[in-house]
């Protein structure tokens, strides 16, 4: 009898309390092997004592080895990471796409404006058109290359428009005489342009319309690809070894113990989440900046700063241009003689007007519009969708246990047994609030993050103006200075001497972006680009 009552102990111990003998450890090796934990001989063949283990320690016999707990360990930071790029994926996709739909949008502004010029060209100065393209596809591309954060000299690109276009506006409507200039005089009249300011102020005031509309097209794409930087590294949080070991207890530490379907109470789940994600959380507030930095941004892109109205509207600027050039044909044909001897002249070639007209309507049809394709209305869609994600990196634990991890009801996992309720103080999110935290000890900031925040913070400044290298703010390039920018280009005459120098005269603009901001997509562009101009 004393015998028997023996092995009824000895069988109530290995059994254990929890356990239920070898069944509850099956599911917990079918589990193990469905989630691709580990191979399946990690685990015991039966409950035994957890002695060995460091963090799923418990007074019942588990269904756990040493082993088994560092696979586990390893699954619950992939867990965790799995779901943050799952929560996040929404958002990375809304600034790729727009990065795309941004950039698609530009390239077709920039294809359209060069149209619409060509064509303003073969109806008003068929003559000189066809010579005028090659200089006009130049002057798109270098725009193009400028959004995209090449460092270009607006002021430089555009004077060398006008200087490539000064010996053809000589040759046709200055000084016309039967056939081209000849290559070595073209050169001579090309070389003086910017001495004799043929076009008066409307180099300086494209190249500032330019310089406008432009930097706010690219500080829009260089914050877009930020933002996907911001994601990518979130994405890919390094977790402290307190976090790992935390989500261990919370995630896996049940199995071992044979409670698969147990799921951690919601004031557990919140404090581990919100100590493995502080770092995360500090980001807030400079994230809530850089989506309302980019609405303000988006109110400014009107008028001056409206790039697809400088774009559409360069043809205007050129026909202000050559109007001022033949107003001032006597100044001009005396200083060039003076600089460059009379005319020198090759053969004449002719051509037909079928042909030009022909070229038009070609130019025009495809230069119209397609539906959607307004810069206005994207970005205004855009901003919507944006919105919705304001909040996205406080909220991301509450989240994270409401919606994936923690129970709702009772009972529930409080890291060491099934209970009622969580009784430890639930602690708030950031930094900070972690001192307090029963769950992970948070031993400081994350320096990833930190570069993060810094680069929001600089990228926040330039949206809101506060900050443009080599030129100031983007408010004192809405605003304008001197008796250049303040003139409508239509009001220049000869006798207003609007092409002197001094304080009438733009200021050189030269732009750097930060390399880090989508380099090797700006480059494939780049190239693609150049490759479609025959570059």
């Amino acid at each position: 009898m004393g015998f028997l009552w023996m092995c009824c102990v000895l069988l109530a111990v290995f059994s254990g309390p929890g356990l239920g003998g070898s069944d509850k450890c099956d599911e917990v090796r079918k589990v193990f092997q469905v989630r691709e934990i580990g191979p399946s001989q990690l685990l015991p063949p039966r409950p035994r004592p957890g002695s060995d283990l460091q963090v799923c320690t418990s007074k019942t016999l588990m269904c756990c080895t040493k082993k088994m707990e560092e696979k586990y360990q390893v699954a619950a930071r992939r867990d965790l990471q799995n779901l943050l790029q799952m929560y996040s994926n929404n958002l990375k996709t809304l600034l790729s796409r727009n990065v795309a739909a941004f950039q698609e949008t530009f390239e077709v502004l920039m294809k359209q404006g060069e149209n619409y010029t060509n064509a303003f060209l073969q109806v008003s100065y068929q003559k000189m058109a066809d010579q005028a393209a090659g200089a006009v596809g130049e002057l798109f591309t270098d725009v193009g290359l400028f959004l995209l954060g090449s460092e270009l000299d607006v002021d430089e690109f555009v004077r060398r428009f006008f200087d490539g276009l000064f010996p053809l506006v000589y040759s046709h409507l200055v000084s016309p005489g039967a056939g081209g200039l000849s290559s070595v005089y073209a050169e001579c009249v090309r070389s003086i342009s910017r001495d004799v300011r043929p076009f008066g102020a409307v180099p300086d005031l494209l190249a500032d319309q330019i310089t406008r509309s432009g930097v706010s097209g690219r500080l829009l794409l260089q914050a877009l690809h930020l933002g996907i930087e911001v994601i990518n590294t979130t994405d890919h949080l390094q977790l402290s070894r307190e976090c790992r070991r935390a989500l261990l207890k919370m995630h896996y530490c049940p199995h071992c113990q044979g409670l698969t379907e147990s799921k951690p109470c919601m004031g557990y789940c919140l404090n581990v989440m919100r100590g493995c994600l502080a770092s995360m959380a500090e980001i807030d507030p400079h994230w809530r900046e850089f989506v309302r930095s980019l609405e303000g941004l988006s109110a400014k892109m009107h008028g001056a700063q409206d790039l697809e109205q400088v774009l559409l509207g360069v043809h205007t600027m050129l026909h202000d241009a050559v109007r001022h050039a033949e107003k001032s044909g006597a100044r001009l044909s005396t200083q060039v003689q003076k600089k460059c001897g009379p005319p020198s002249r090759t053969p004449a070639q002719s051509v037909s007007i079928q042909e030009g007209s022909s070229k038009v309507s070609t130019l025009l049809k495809a230069s119209n519009r397609a539906p959607g394709v307004s810069l206005t209305v994207r970005s205004r869609e855009f901003l919507s969708s944006l919105r919705s994600y304001l909040t996205f990196y406080i909220g991301l634990p509450d989240q994270l246990c409401v919606r994936e991890l923690a129970s709702g009801d009772t009972p529930c996992w409080n890291g060491t047994d099934i209970v009622k309720s969580y009784t430890l103080r639930v602690v708030r999110n950031g930094i900070r609030a972690q001192s307090a935290n029963p769950e992970v000890k948070v031993r400081g900031e994350d320096p990833l993050i930190n570069q993060i925040i810094d680069k929001l913070k600089h990228i926040n400044q330039l949206l809101q103006g506060k900050s443009i290298p080599k030129l100031g703010s983007l408010d004192q390039i809405e605003t304008g200075s001197g008796d250049a920018e303040g003139r409508s280009s239509g009001d220049c005459d000869d006798e207003d001497d609007c092409g002197g120098s001094g304080g009438g005269e733009v200021k050189r603009r030269l732009f750097k972006v930060s390399k880090s901001a989508g380099n090797d997509f700006r480059l494939l562009y780049q190239s693609s680009w150049r490759k479609k101009k025959g570059l």
